[in-house]
């Protein structure tokens, strides 16, 4: 159950630091490290320039952008060799408004106030820009910190603080000076957690128990985030039963919320208790209670302006793709919909697509320029007022929901390495 998921640079970058973390060796061609190297040299440009606009400005630009042209004179510097798009994100909401950028900024409008925030507890290690566009190498990210080193990491740098800060040990000693000053703030909790991982892999086990003890002290049971960061540091030592009685209690003072019915499921399931956990999964997601049912009909409209619904698709098994441009985790499902698509579409399979985009340019930009085949529904409403979100009570994104040929629901959750072997048995049915 799913609870919620080295370069090397010649020696003339004295500024640049080789993370410590440990990833398995995979080979980097020539073109690749050509691009590394590249990439770095972009990054530190980025730094020294970032350095002189603070000395004028007193602050950090809000966008990249504004370090072109007085103090970037060239526009390259601002993109990755191996950016494929040419400056656009994943994310439509981490876009410059001004030019492209490969680079992730951190501390744009809308994530200053959270970077800001990270940074007190972090410092200037933390990340200013990332660069995720070096693929098939062994590592994710390639970060520039706010006080100009360039290091790799995956792509959730806090989870890892031992790259940033050079070794476990040091990380250790700045994680707990951070917890000194913040002992009992939410906005911190993962603090904990990313210390109990750390002390786990050196070994500190008697520390293991304290922090747990100190956890438990300071969390407040109205915080569900705080019964998240507990069961990452119990789970991890196999303390079932502990677990068990703490969330029991939790669905005392919280009997809808997802997050503690889906743990309850787990541990549950964990302990052998097989019906109990299968409960609370329902409850959990009371879309299960849906499977094997007819789904509910539509009508609508297609982007080509055709009436569609799902009754036209009677006889045929079909994905309910809610998704949106905009959503990462969509955009990187994508391939693997086009190749289940490619491969059934001539046996009986078919996808209809529900864009929770707001923009139907972007939306009819990329379903073009990625040769996407099969009809998509877009009403142009935000997500709380479209209509097929509201009527399939669609709460993220990417959901995929599996129909077989009689209009009865497989499965809401049809993703990822699941999804083929899913069509394969409908199709056979």
């Amino acid at each position: 159950m799913n609870l919620n998921t080295m370069l090397c640079i010649s020696n003339s970058f004295a500024r640049v630091v080789i993370a410590a973390h440990k990833y398995n060796e995979k080979p980097t061609s020539e073109k690749n490290q050509n691009n590394i190297n590249k990439c770095t040299q972009n990054l530190i440009a980025i730094s020294e320039a970032i350095e002189t606009y603070q000395k004028e400005h007193g602050d950090l630009p809000e966008w990249l952008s504004e370090l072109y042209p007085k103090y970037l004179t060239e526009a390259d510097i601002l993109l990755c060799p191996a950016d494929k798009n040419g400056g656009e994100p994943i994310f439509t909401h981490n876009a410059d408004p001004k030019m492209p950028v490969s680079y992730g900024y951190q501390f744009h409008p809308e994530y200053r106030e959270e970077k800001a925030q990270q940074r007190k507890v972090y410092g200037d290690v933390m990340p200013i820009a990332r660069c995720r566009h070096h693929e098939n190498q062994t590592f994710s990210c390639l970060n520039l910190s706010i006080s100009g080193k360039v290091y790799t990491s995956s792509y959730n740098w806090e989870f890892t603080p031992e790259v940033m800060y050079g070794s476990h040990e040091a990380a250790i000693t700045a994680l707990e000076k951070a917890l000194e000053r913040y002992p009992d703030d939410p906005v911190n909790y993962d603090l904990y957690t990313g210390l109990f991982r750390l002390y786990n892999k050196v070994g500190q086990d008697k520390d293991l128990e304290s922090l747990v003890d100190r956890f438990k002290s300071i969390m407040n049971p109205e915080d569900i985030e705080g019964y998240h960061q507990l069961f990452n540091m119990l789970n991890s030592m196999d303390r079932y039963e502990e677990l068990l009685e703490i969330f029991k209690d939790a669905a005392q003072h919280h009997p809808d919320a997802e997050p503690i019915l889906s743990i309850l499921a787990y541990v549950h399931r964990k302990l052998g208790n097989i019906e109990l956990s299968d409960v609370y999964e329902r409850r959990a997601d009371p879309k299960f209670d849906l499977w094997g049912k007819v789904v509910s009909d539509f009508s609508a409209t297609d982007l080509d302006g055709k009436p569609i619904s799902l009754q036209q698709y009677r006889g045929k098994v079909v994905l309910l793709d809610f998704w949106g441009v905009w959503c990462g985790f969509c955009i990187r499902e994508m391939p693997n919909l086009k190749k289940v698509y490619d491969t059934y579409k001539d046996q009986g399979f078919d996808i209809i697509g529900v864009s929770l985009d707001d923009k139907e340019a972007e939306l009819r930009d990329y379903i073009k320029d990625n040769d996407l085949q099969w009809r998509q529904i877009f009403s142009g409403e935000s997500w709380s007022d479209d209509p097929l979100a509201q009527q399939f009570n669609v709460t993220g994104v990417p959901e995929q929901w599996l129909i077989d040929r009689d209009g009865k629901l497989i499965t809401h959750k049809a993703r990822d390495d699941e999804l083929e072997g899913l069509v394969v048995e409908a199709l056979k049915d």
